[in-house]
C-alpha cells in the first residue's frame, strides 16, 4: 500500500524514538514525506542519525528539526522550515503528537509494602533456604524475563521525598495534552493542512487506571482526549479528522521512565491475550491505516491498539 499523492507530509512531534520514530519509518516506506520535530542532545544524535538514515533511504523528502516543540519559537521554527520544504504543492496529511515530556512524581508519600518481604520469608522457610538467597534468585529471574514472579520480586523503587506540585502537573498537562490543540491551530492558520487531513494523539490505560507516579501524565492524557474531541467537531468542516490511539503497554524509552515499569511489563505479558507487549510497529501500522482515504469516516474516537489487553481484566 502506497500513498499516491506524493505531496503528502506527516508532521511528527516527538519522532526520534518510540511511536513517533516507528510511524515515521512506516509512512516513509509508503511514500509519505516526513517532518520530524524532536529535541535531543548532541551526544545522542549519532544513534538517532542512524535511524533517520533508514527514512532517507526510502526516497521521500525528510526534514528533521531538532528544537523545543513546546515553545512558540520552536513551533514557528518547525512550521517555517516545513513550509519551505513542502513547496507550494505540499500539504500536511497527518499531525501526530508523540511528545513524551511529563512529570512522574508521586502525589503522596509511599508506605512500605511489607507483604512481599513476608511472602518471601515464608517461602524461604518452607523451602529451607535463606531469605537472602531466595530474594536474589527471585529478582534475577524476574529481571531475566520470568514475569510470573512479579508478585514476590522486589517492589518498584519510588521517590517519596519529592512530590508533584501544581507547576509539575500544569506543565505536563500542556506538554502531553493541550499542546495538541496549539499545534493544530498553528498548522491550520498557516494553511498547511491537506483538504483531507488527520490529527492523532496517543493515550494509555493510565487515562482510567491510577498508576503510582502517573497522576500528572494521566491528567494530560485525559486533557488530550478532550481536546481531540473538540478538534474533531470544530475542525471537521475544514476536512480535519482527529482521533486518539490508546496503545497497549509498549517497551519504549518513555515507559522505562515510569516507576514500576518492569512490573507493568510483567503483568501485561501475563494478561494480554496475545501474551506479549504491544510493539511500536503495531501502533505505527495502525496509524498508517488511519492515514488512508478509507479511514476518512473515523473521527473523534479513542481507539485501542493493544491486542485485547484492555478487555482481558
Amino acid at each position: 500500500m502506497d500513498f499516491k499523492n506524493k505531496n503528502y507530509w506527516a508532521l511528527i512531534l516527538g519522532g526520534s524514538s518510540g511511536f513517533g520514530l516507528a510511524t515515521a519509518k512506516k509512512l516513509s516506506s509508503m511514500g509519505m514525506n516526513i517532518c520530524v520535530a524532536h529535541r535531543d542532545r548532541k551526544g545522542s544524535m549519532a544513534k538517532i542519525e542512524e535511524e533517520f538514515n533508514d527514512i532517507k533511504k526510502t526516497g521521500v523528502q525528510f526534514l528533521p528539526v531538532n528544537t523545543n516543540a513546546l515553545t512558540p519559537e520552536g513551533r514557528a521554527e518547525v512550521l517555517e522550515e516545513l513550509k519551505k520544504a513542502m513547496g507550494p504543492q505540499g500539504r500536511v496529511r497527518l499531525v501526530l503528537h508523540s511528545i513524551a515530556f511529563g512529570n512522574l512524581k508521586l502525589i503522596a508519600p509511599l508506605k512500605e509494602k511489607d507483604g512481599v518481604v513476608k511472602a518471601r520469608e515464608s517461602l524461604a522457610s518452607k523451602l529451607g533456604v535463606s531469605k537472602e538467597d531466595l530474594t536474589k534468585a527471585v529478582n534475577e529471574l524476574f529481571e531475566e524475563g520470568v514475569p510470573e514472579l512479579f508478585s514476590v520480586a522486589d517492589y518498584p523503587p519510588y521517590q517519596s521525598d519529592m512530590l508533584a506540585e501544581d507547576e509539575d502537573v500544569a506543565n505536563t498537562v500542556y506538554s502531553m495534552g493541550t499542546n495538541l490543540l496549539t499545534w493544530v491551530q498553528d498548522v491550520f492558520s498557516r494553511k498547511l493542512f491537506a483538504d483531507d487531513a488527520r490529527v492523532i494523539g496517543l493515550t494509555s490505560e493510565g487515562n482510567t487506571i491510577a498508576w503510582r507516579g502517573y497522576a500528572a501524565v494521566s491528567a494530560a492524557k485525559v486533557a488530550m482526549e478532550a481536546v481531540s474531541r473538540s478538534i474533531a467537531v470544530e475542525f471537521a468542516p475544514h476536512g480535519i479528522r482527529s482521533n486518539i490511539i490508546q496503545a497497549g503497554v509498549t517497551d519504549t524509552p518513555a515507559l522505562r521512565l515510569i516507576p514500576g515499569s518492569s512490573h507493568m511489563r510483567a503483568t501485561t505479558v501475563l494478561r494480554n491475550p496475545m501474551k506479549r507487549l504491544t510493539e511500536t510497529s503495531d501502533v505505527a501500522d495502525f496509524i498508517a491505516l488511519m492515514c488512508t482515504d478509507e479511514a476518512g469516516w473515523v473521527n473523534g474516537d479513542i481507539i485501542r491498539v493493544d491486542g485485547g489487553e484492555h478487555i482481558s481484566g
